[in-house]
This record gives C-alpha cells, sequence and structure tokens, in this order.
C-alpha cells in the first residue's frame, strides 16, 4: 500500500512568503559580514593583531556556509516552483516527489543557517577574548 500525499498547485505557493523573509535574514547576514570583513581588514593592516586575523578566518567559513545555505533555498524554491508546474499538468507523483525534494533542500539550507550561527557566537567569543585580555583557546571543528 502506497501513501502519497496530495499536493495541490497552492501547497508549494504557502511556501513563498516565508522563503522572501527566509532570504531577507540571509541577505542581511551576508551585508554584515561583508561590512565586519572590511572593518577587520582595516583594524588588521594597521595593527596585525592576532585577534582581528581569527575573525578573519571565521568570516571566510562563514561566507562560504552563508552562499550554501543560499543556494540550497535557491533550489528549494525552484523546486517548489516545478512542483506547481508538474501538478498543473496532471503529474501528481512526481509533482509530490519534487516537492520533497524542494523541502529537504529548504530544511539543508536552515541546518546550514543554526551552523553559520553557532560559528558567529564563536567569532563573538574572540572578541570578547580581546577586551578582556584573556588567551584564545579556539577549539577546531
Amino acid at each position: 500500500m502506497s501513501v502519497v500525499m496530495e499536493v495541490t498547485i497552492t501547497t508549494p505557493a504557502l511556501l513563498f512568503p516565508a522563503i522572501s523573509v527566509l532570504f531577507l535574514a540571509y541577505a542581511n547576514r551576508y551585508l554584515a559580514i561583508s561590512k565586519r570583513t572590511r572593518e577587520l581588514h582595516s583594524v588588521y593592516n594597521k595593527t596585525q593583531n592576532f585577534f582581528a586575523k581569527k575573525q578573519v578566518e571565521s568570516l571566510r567559513k562563514r561566507i562560504r556556509l552563508i552562499i550554501t545555505m543560499q543556494l540550497f533555498a535557491v533550489m528549494g524554491i525552484i523546486c517548489c516552483v516545478l512542483t506547481m508546474g508538474l501538478v498543473f499538468f496532471g503529474l501528481q507523483l512526481m509533482a509530490t516527489y519534487t516537492f520533497l525534494v524542494g523541502m529537504l533542500l529548504i530544511v539543508l539550507s536552515l541546518l546550514i543557517s543554526m551552523w553559520e550561527l553557532l560559528i558567529s557566537t564563536q567569532a563573538l567569543n574572540i572578541e570578547l577574548q580581546d577586551i578582556e585580555g584573556g588567551p584564545v583557546s579556539l577549539q577546531k571543528k
């Protein structure tokens, strides 16, 4: 016995408002990191500060993660649009699986977003240690 969810043409369309908010959040993260990178570049060129260098390493990884999560989200949106087309042409089973792939891609994007958030927290700890004048303990993952 096969149980397959019936996807209507409005099912993937329900995600479009959420996706726009998601992309706004991703774009804001990217812009904030771009600004911080420019600031750190200036600080490092003037001071050769160890903490600034550690921040740059963190920012490089975060930029890669943000680009990856944006790509997964875009592929998820494309799958949602394809799902609407497949439903329109009466290809229900294919539409259901395409919608499932789209949802998985969006979930992957959100999981990568959580990973980037954890790295962001580590970067803030580096800043706080610099302010406190304490030793830096960075855990490699």
